[in-house]
This record gives C-alpha cells, structure tokens and sequence, in this order.
C-alpha cells in the first residue's frame, strides 16, 4: 500500500505550516504505517546462494558417485569429489562476497532528523518522522524524507541524486525536495510527502540493492555445455549401467556373485568422465587469480567474472567529473574588459577567494588574489544557484558595489557596448572548455532595498572576466587512445553543459564536435541507440537518461562498460555489462559495481582489459582439452553401452591421466601471459576442436580395448591398454593446443610424459591403479592406433587454426572499422 492510499484510508489532515503535527497524530500515523522506515531487505539470501551453487544436479550426481564409492570401500576412485567441493566453495564465497557488499549499501546517512511537533522544534531518528511532519532543514542536513518546501530564507539543495550536476539548486515555496539530497545553504521548512519504501531514496537503494551477476561468456558457455549434458546423461547412465552388468555376467549373475560392485564402479567412472569438473574449477581458479594480481595494482575485483568482462567490452561510457577529471577546479585567467578598471578590484576578488562561504570555484582565486588587506562588507546578496551571481558592498577600500557571477546573468538587462562585448568574449571562453565568470562594478552601493529584493543594482559596468579549468587527470588521454587502438568506443556523458564536456573530451583527443545536449535526446529506445551511435559527446545527462543509453547500447549488441563516481552514476554502472567506481566515489556507486579502482587511476583499466585477455584466451585454450575429455567419454559411454562392453577405465585412472593431460597442465597454462585479443564465439571454436578430438580418442580406445578382449586380455590388461593409449593421445592433444611453444610451454609437456613415465614404472602407483601388462596383439594395435590418432588430432589442429585463426583476424579488422 502507497503512502497516498494509506493517507486516505486513515484521513489524515493537513499539516499546521508552523506548529506542524501534534505528538498524539504523530503517534497515530506512525501506528498506521506511515512512519520513515524502509524495508531492510537482502540482496539475496545465504539460502538461494547455497541452493544456485551446492544444491544441484550435477553436484548430486557427483556426490551420489562419491557416496557410492565411499560405500563400496572403493575410496581411491572417488578423487574426483574434491574438485566438486571447490567449484561449491569458490562459487558460494564470490556471490557472498558481492551479496555484503549491496546490503551494506546506504544512501542516508543522517543520524536525526529536525522536526516541529507541537509548535516545539525537536531531533528524532529518522525512522521516528512520519508521513505530514514538518521538517526543519539547514545548512548541512541531508532530507531524510521526500517533500514540499512550506517556506524558505535562500534554501539551497545539492541534487546531484537527481540531476547528476554538482551545482546547487534553489528551492522555493511549493518546489519538491528529495530524500539523500543535501542542504548547502540557506533554512527552510518541509512538509513531508513520502516516507519509508515510497521515498527517493529508499527506491534507489532497493533498485540499486537488487541482485546480478556479471554477464560472462566463459560462464554462460560452460552452463550451456552443463545443460546439454543434463539431458544427455540420465539416458547414457541407464545404457552404461546395462553394459556393466550384462559384462558382468547379467544382472542376477552380477548381482548373485557381487560382481555388481566392480560394475558400479565402472559406471560411476563413465558418469563422471562426462562432467567437466576440471573446467568450471580451472575457470574459477583463473578468475581468482587474475584478481589477486589486479588486487596488487589497486584495483579490487568485486566478482570474479569481471576479470573477464572488461576485455569483452566493446563501448565504455565514461563519466566527466571523477574520470576524466579529477573534479578539482583551477584557476585559469583573469581577462581585463575595458580601458579603465574602478580602483581595488584585484582585492575585491581577493576577498572572494578567502570568503569562509565560498564555493569550490571562487576559492581558486586564492592563490592568484592574495587577500592581504581584508575588506569588511557592509551589505551583501549572497550567491543563488538560481541567480548565478552574488553583490557585495564594503564599508571601506572599495566603494560601489561589486557583482560576480556568470556573465549572461549579471549583464541580463542592458545592451551598452561593453556588455555586448563582455558576453560576447564569455561565449568565446566557455566554448573552450573553460568556466568563466565575471566581475562587474556599479558606483552605488547596495541598499536595504536591494538586499531585500536580491535585484542587480543599476549603472553595472563589466570589470573583468575570471576563466577557470577543471583538472584533467594525466592519464585520461593516453588511456583513451589505448582505447581508440585497441577499437573500444567511447562515449562521454555528463551533467555538465554540452560545451564544457566538449571541450574536456577535446582535451584527452576525442573528436567531439560541440557535444549533444541530453535535454533533446529521444525517449524512444530504438531511437536513442541511433543517437548514441553518431554522436559521442553528451551533456546535461540525467541519471535516468545515463541508466536508459546503458540500455539502448545494449540492445544494440555492444557490450558496455560504465565508470563513475558519483550516487547519480549508481544505477547505469549496475545495469551496464561492466560498471567501474572509483574509491572516491560514492559507497553507493562502489557497491554496485565490479571493479573499483582503489587509487583512482583511470589508467589501470588497460591492466584490467590485458589481465581478462589473459584469462579469456587461456581459459579457451584448455576448454578444449576438458571439453575433449567430455567428447570422447560420451562416445565412449554410449559405444560401450551398445556394445555391451565394460567401461574401461577406473575411476582412479580416469583422475590420473586426467592430471596428466588435463588438470596439471591445464592449471600451468592458464596462468601463462597471452595477449590474443577476444572475440566472441568461445563455445563454437572450444567445440570444433573438441568434439572431433575426443571422437579420434573415443575410436582409438574402443579399437585397443576391442582387440584386447578379442585376443583374451584380463580386464585388468584391458583397462592398462586403454588408460595408456587415452594418456598418450591426451599428451599429443596437450602438445598441438601448447602451440606456438615457449620454453614454459614445453617444460610443461615434457613434465607430464615424465609424469607418465613414472605413473607406469613405479610399482607403488603401479598397485594402486591396478596396472598388468597387456598381451602382444593388444600392445601391436596401441602401435598403430597412437599414432593414427596423432595424425587425426595434428591434422583437427591445423583445419582449428586455420578456420578460426582467419575469423578472428577478420572480426578484429571489424571492430577496429567501427570505432
């Protein structure tokens, strides 16, 4: 129920302007509901993190496997159990991670909230105020609730959660305030309008507190494969279990003699041969340390996937202030206007800088005006954001009253030349980029008259413009034409005047053209996109209009980053593919995105973009030597099956030429540099070789352990015969994907047929992987099918290279046309 339904359901009445509520109707409609409290609730649960990443299929079928074998007294087969565990761990400890990190999020801060209860001005906590309270707000209270100013002394509200622009707002009798706005100058009184969950401020908080992960294509692909086998595997157990027993004797023979057991052990290792355990680890483990090194460079990865997602990002959106600038304000020039100048007027300016009220932009005139002689005001009109400027008469030293604020609002009425002048070089100056404000002298000085009104005397003659810049950060442009090369677009968007952000992107080597006010920007998606797609420079942006260009980016088919700083930037940066905060930004922008650069160095994000090349082309690499593994087990399952075969590998022999071919070097190379650049289709390269590969492994095993039962082999033989003849085609594999070979590369492959060597000659390992040696038809057929299958597997690498090594060379050469 809203805040106006429930009005009307206890009929309330209208809020005295100056006694405001009584204690006894405040304790009425705080009875009612109608107090400011906001629901607290959870990103997500511990719960539902659990449930996505123990309780599920896969998980329960590996930890039935596990299970049985533990029941079976076979616990040397079950190793493959603890890569299950870890992918849980690592899964549950991410999304925790990024659940704290939302619910910690926070955009009121004030610890009490001023209100007038019976005619008595009283602080409460902010969950006390309820729907109608009459707030009293001054400088530096942050609006703990929405509402309408009753009546006002120059109250003035930074609004930056609304308008994304840092410059303060005037509010008038009638005007809305907003809740996390903050109070900059003047006093006022409110009338509460929205409370608790109907508050601005509680809707962003709940919007920006809801749950996602980042998108990642390494992810979603491994999932898909996940999915596939899902509906694959049930079928293939039924048939693998059936060719087990009937091996086995048949199912009462199987059962009667307990020769079950050897059968549910080989069924188990055929089910689990066709989980890619090893590459939902190896992903994570990639991800994990690719963090950790970003982390020593100051750059904190919130969810590991975001490792990824910054190298597949096409088009990065780029706040003004706090990215490209440092959102500090310098002072630039001082530009005489006319040929005589009223006297003191350097020290009028002085007395600006030094001004314990000043703001940011006057206070630059410090260090260039010294105030050595202080002047004494005598009557002044302090600075309106509605205004633009501010007047001030001395008591002494300077005479005549002095007006300085922006150039087309002091010189508003009139048309002397030397106003027409002033404006004209003002128009000339903040086309450049620059700020510019202006000092005009008249020779009365104020009256109580004015001051009263707040009205521009009269007779004012322009005396000076005073330009100022802000602070472009040393590594924006450098950074920016990483960018350009690498065919990453960019977008600039701000709340600033189009001009200004025109001029800074200039600055940093973006051809920007005079910048696009966000003011004329379409409502309609489709349209929008095609905006965005001509134009790169954009001004006067709204924080819904930055969340909505997010949005129509996407739809587009880019794959979008978003930096800010400010709570404005909050909602864009979540629902951007990849959202970057700096560490002095807001805990509401940090909360929500995925990378936070910790010094607020712009120019880590080409580090960030090279780490996820890394793990990306990695992480495909040894995709295809898992996802063979799942290739020829499937084939395998179902030949046996049809065959009415055993299956013939261990488990336990399945873990160790699985660590050999797969997992040991797999871990090595995915920690290796590589700089290959992405593109998009890493399932349907990973696959092309896979599924081919793992037929050619499937085949040659199928032909050994055929000719080994034909000729009479023990299974124990057959078994030796098929784990040798997978290791050594697994080994040729590792070889053809280690290519071009490094010295790291090819101490790794070297390392692992010494492995083998070992495996096979050291009576210890011998035992335990129950090894025998096949017989000489068994031994003269690996003879031949290992080195057929090394032909099959060199030529799949060489069609792999050249299908896809082409492709990829042509979509670079697209994206970089594009930018």
């Amino acid at each position: 129920m809203d805040d106006a339904t429930r009005l009307g359901a206890t009929q309330l009445g209208a809020t005295d302007p100056v006694g405001g509520l009584s204690r006894a109707e405040a304790a009425r409609r705080a009875a009612a509901g109608l107090a400011n409290i906001a629901t607290d609730a959870s990103s997500r649960s511990l719960w539902s993190i659990l449930r996505a990443n123990v309780f599920t299929l896969f998980n329960g079928i590996v930890v039935g496997g596990f299970a049985l074998l533990f029941a079976l007294g076979r616990w040397q087969d079950a190793l493959f159990g603890f890569a299950a565990i870890a992918n849980a761990a690592i899964g549950v400890t991410q999304e925790y991670r990024a659940k704290r990190a939302l619910d910690r999020l926070a955009l009121l801060h004030a610890p009490k909230a001023r209100v007038v209860r019976d005619g008595e001005e009283q602080e409460l906590a902010v969950r006390e105020v309820v729907l109608g309270d009459l707030l009293v707000l001054r400088a530096g209270d942050q609006v703990t609730a929405d509402g309408v100013v009753l009546d006002g002394l120059r109250l003035e509200a930074d609004e930056s959660l609304l308008t994304g622009e840092s410059d303060p707002v005037d509010k008038l009798p009638g005007d809305r305030v907003l809740s996390g706005s903050i109070i900059v100058a003047g006093q006022g009184s409110v009338e509460v309008t929205a409370v608790g969950d109907q508050a601005f401020a509680a809707t962003l908080t709940a919007e920006a507190k809801r749950f996602s992960l980042v998108a990642s294509e390494l992810r979603s692909s491994v999932d898909r494969i996940l999915k596939w086998i899902t509906w694959a595997i049930f079928p293939i157990m039924i048939v693998v279990v059936n060719a087990n027993m009937q091996a086995a004797g048949g199912w009462q023979h199987a059962i009667e003699s307990g020769a079950w057991r050897d059968a549910a052990t080989a069924s188990v290792a055929a089910v689990i041969a066709m989980i890619p355990l090893g590459l939902v680890l190896m992903t994570s483990i990639a991800f994990a340390v690719g963090a950790v090194k970003l982390g020593s460079h100051k750059v904190l990865v919130q969810e590991l996937p975001a490792v990824e997602g910054l190298a597949r990002v096409d088009l990065i959106c780029l706040d003004k202030t706090g990215t490209i600038t440092t959102g500090d304000v310098r002072f630039d020039g001082v530009h005489e206007l006319g040929e005589a100048r009223p006297a003191h007027w350097e020290r009028v300016l002085a007395w600006h800088g030094a001004e314990p009220e000043a703001n940011a932009t006057a206070r630059c005139l410090a260090e260039r005006f010294p105030d050595d002689e202080g002047l004494a005001p005598a009557e002044r009109i302090e600075f309106s954001s509605g205004r633009k400027w501010s007047a001030v008469s001395f008591a002494d030293g300077a005479a005549g009253t002095w007006v300085f604020g922006a150039p087309e609002f002091v010189l508003a009425d009139g048309a002397g030349p030397e106003r027409g002048a002033a404006l004209a070089q003002g128009r000339e100056l903040a086309a450049s980029g620059r700020r510019t404000l202006l000092l005009a002298h008249a020779p009365e000085p104020l009256d109580a008259g004015l001051v009263e009104q707040a009205a521009l005397p009269g007779g004012l003659v322009p005396v000076a413009l005073l330009t100022f810049r802000e602070v472009v950060r040393d590594d924006a442009a450098s950074t920016l034409r990483y960018f350009g090369k690498e065919g990453v677009e960019v977008r600039v968007i701000s709340g600033d005047s189009p001009l200004t952000v025109a001029a800074v992107a200039r600055e940093v080597g973006l051809d920007a053209g005079e910048g696009f006010d966000a003011r004329e920007l379409p409502d309609d998606p489709a349209e929008l996109g095609r905006v965005l797609d001509e134009h790169r420079v954009f001004g006067r942006v709204t924080p819904v209009q930055k969340r909505a260009m997010v949005h129509a980016l996407k739809e587009r088919g880019h794959t979008v980053a978003m930096t800010g700083d400010g709570v404005n930037d909050a909602l864009a940066i979540k629902d951007a593919d990849m959202g970057i905060a700096m560490e002095s930004g807001s805990a509401a922008t940090k909360a929500v995105a995925r990378i936070v650069l910790l010094d607020n160095r712009f120019s880590h994000l080409p580090g960030v973009v090279a780490e996820g090349r890394r793990v990306i082309a990695n992480i495909e690499r040894v995709s295809m030597l898992f996802l063979s593994k799942t290739s020829y087990a499937i084939t395998m399952s179902v030949l046996f099956g049809i065959l009415l075969w055993a299956f013939p590998l261990l488990p336990r022999q399945l873990s160790v030429t699985d660590g050999l071919t797969i997992g040991i070097p797999a871990f090595l190379l995915a920690l290796l540099p590589n700089s290959r650049r992405y593109v998009p289709g890493f399932l349907r390269r990973s696959l092309s070789f896979a599924i081919p590969a793992g037929l050619v492994v499937a085949a040659a095993i199928t032909a050994v352990s055929g000719i080994a039962r034909a000729t009479g082999d023990a299974e124990d033989a057959v078994r030796t015969a098929s784990m040798v003849t997978l290791a050594l085609i697994g080994l040729w594999i590792l070889g053809v994907l280690s290519r071009p070979f490094t010295w790291i590369k090819a101490g790794v492959v070297l390392a692992m047929v010494a492995g083998l060597a070992l495996v096979l000659v050291v009576p210890i390992a011998q035992q335990f992987l129950e090894l025998a040696m096949p017989g000489r038809e068994t031994l003269t057929a690996m003879a031949w099918a290992v080195p057929v299958a090394w032909v099959l597997i060199e030529g799949i690498g060489f069609w792999h290279r050249r299908r896809f090594g082409a492709a990829s060379e042509i979509e670079v050469k697209r994206v970089r046309r594009r930018s």
